[in-house]
């Protein structure tokens, strides 16, 4: 029984999985360390599902994006995955909103959406 709810789960995952890359969503990896992230300028296209995929190299960070409403924290030895679909083009920051030590107000980046 236990095996038929994990096959079904991992069935489920996978069409998951295949319905983002067939609506054209693509992945992002992004990490943070203090005081950056890498990259610090991502590039997304208008309309287009994407992932954002978050990392911590040494300690707790925030990812926000104020001007898209989307707020995340990042762990160490975790994978933090958001989503969005950007609305609007232009050049969008987002920021470390988890104090970090001296230099974190300078902790953030761009995000760049293309028409």
């Amino acid at each position: 029984m236990q095996r038929r709810v994990f096959l079904l789960a991992a069935a489920v995952t996978a069409a998951s999985a295949a319905k983002l890359v067939q609506a054209g969503t693509n992945e992002t990896p992004i990490s943070a360390k203090k005081f950056e992230f890498h990259p610090a300028e991502v590039h997304l296209k208008l309309g287009q599902p994407a992932i954002l995929v978050l990392t911590s190299e040494d300690r707790i960070h925030g990812f926000k994006v104020p001007d898209l409403g989307l707020r995340a924290e990042i762990v160490p030895g975790q994978e933090t995955r958001l989503a969005l679909t950007p609305d609007k083009a232009g050049r969008i920051v987002f920021l470390c909103d988890v104090f970090c030590g001296d230099g974190h107000e300078e902790m953030e980046g761009i995000l760049i959406v293309e028409a």
